[in-house]
């Protein structure tokens, strides 16, 4: 019986039809290569959030990493969610009025996943630029809330009158490709606002001697940097939204040669002004090029790329020094000129530079205006909307931790522990000889400190 049953299926599978999947057509694959390109691209931002995690605990003090790193994690996974059950109805719904989208909540409706994924990184990017400008002095929860109102309402708004399509913005020729306004500046603006009111960390200021509060680990935000420039490439290059051989390329030689621009500028001019090339402001204008060109990374040429670089590692050299020591403005990682100015000069670059519409290419100044007023409009609605909600969170319940909590840090006020925990030793210097025959894997394990159970027996 077993031989007739193998027989017959040995038959049937030498008659069976065979089926193919139907073949893969030019405008398929051209879907799957764009989407596979965006979702590149998502992911690279997704990284990002690892570099502004390092660029802020390795630019502030060691007792104020755990609770840095919380406000990361949860940033980026509050953000998702809440762009997800309302944020992105807001940005890309149908235009009522091309002031908010109505329709698109819980992605009803919303059939490109893959661009929700793309944007839902940026509405966190924007988020995390208050975590870095308020790091050190701010409740957990009334950071939480910030973050909340900030990715489910006012960012939303700001992303739907200039990407959706019908925006007011867009509609008056406004052009930002992939975030000086819409993301860096916005983030920018709610930091300063929330800075205002939450003031500056004790002994930063002393009459009027601005002190220096150093950082605990220049090479931990020196990675960030690095993580940050890379994952930028995906930032600005994602957002052509399709893996379109002449643009992306583009993109991408703009954004690096902007960058390196910035870091070359911001050295020598911190050598000239200060007389020694500055490790951190150096980096920062690393950063500063990547905003400067993110708005006009798409239609600035690879030599306008490299001038707006220069120009924006210039500036956020005497903005940070300006915010600091004039306006008495702190904060803590250079986030506000960083963002805010910097986004603002790449935004007005796009006025000056742009091939097609630019100063500079004969083009008058109808670009510019249209590129001031929609820097005015996001500043106007992000200071009213973050100011009056953190002026009235401050009302019900202070959004500063206490001054004891600040002194100790926030990283056992919020969370009972500390991100560096390591001792030398686990024995009194009495046992010194015997502490160092110790394994390390085995002293960094002890459950039980050996010196305690040597007092006790």
């Amino acid at each position: 019986m077993l031989k007739k049953s193998l027989l017959i299926f040995f038959v049937i599978f030498l008659i069976a039809t065979p089926v193919y999947a139907a073949a893969p057509t030019v405008k398929s694959l051209e879907l799957s290569i764009n989407m596979v390109w965006v979702m590149l691209g998502a992911v690279l931002v997704f990284f990002m959030h690892a570099g502004f995690a390092m660029v802020e605990s390795g630019f502030t003090r060691s007792k104020n990493t755990l609770n840095i790193l919380m406000k990361n994690f949860i940033t980026i996974s509050l953000a998702a969610l809440l762009f997800f059950i309302v944020g992105y109805g807001i940005m890309f719904g149908t235009s009522a009025g091309s002031f908010v989208g109505v329709d698109g909540f819980l992605l009803s409706g919303v059939e490109d996943i893959g661009f929700f994924v793309f944007q839902a990184m940026f509405v966190a990017t924007c988020a995390t630029i208050i975590s870095g400008a308020v790091a050190e002095r701010i409740k957990l929860g009334s950071y939480v809330l910030i973050v909340a109102a900030m990715t489910a309402v006012i960012y939303p708004f700001v992303g739907h009158w200039i990407w959706q399509g019908d925006g007011w913005l867009t509609a008056i020729g406004f052009s930002d490709f992939a975030g000086s306004t819409v993301v860096h500046l916005t983030g920018a603006v709610g930091a300063v606002l929330v800075v205002l009111i939450l003031g500056p960390r004790l002994g930063k200021y002393n009459g009027k001697k601005v002190n220096v509060i150093q950082g605990h680990n220049i090479p931990l935000g020196a990675l960030g940097v690095f993580i940050l420039w890379l994952g930028w490439f995906g930032f600005n290059g994602g957002s052509t939204l399709a893996a379109d051989p002449s643009l992306v390329p583009m993109v991408i030689g703009t954004t690096l040669l902007s960058t390196s621009a910035a870091l070359i500028s911001s050295a020598l001019y911190t050598k000239l002004r200060f007389k020694k090339v500055d490790a951190s402001l150096s980096m920062n204008g690393v950063l500063g090029g990547l905003v400067g060109i993110t708005a006009g990374c798409a239609e600035i040429s690879l030599g306008g790329s490299i001038i707006v670089g220069i120009i924006s590692g210039l500036v956020l050299v005497e903005g940070i020094r300006f915010l600091d020591t004039k306006l008495r403005i702190d904060d803590p990682v250079g986030a506000i000129a960083v963002h805010g100015i910097c986004g603002i000069w790449g935004t007005l670059a796009v006025g000056l530079f742009s091939t097609s519409t630019g100063l500079f290419y004969g083009n008058g100044l109808p670009q510019l205006g249209i590129q001031a007023t929609g820097v005015i409009a996001i500043i106007a609605w992000v200071s009213l909307t973050i100011g009056s909600f953190t002026y009235l969170l401050n009302k019900v319940s202070p959004i500063r931790v206490s001054e004891e909590e600040e002194i100790s840090g926030l990283d056992f006020a919020e969370h009972g522990s500390n991100a560096y925990n390591f001792k030398d030793s686990l024995l009194d210097s009495d046992d010194m000889t015997t502490s160092r025959s110790i394994p390390l894997a085995d002293r960094l394990n002890s459950d039980i400190p050996l010196v305690n159970a040597k007092k006790t027996s």
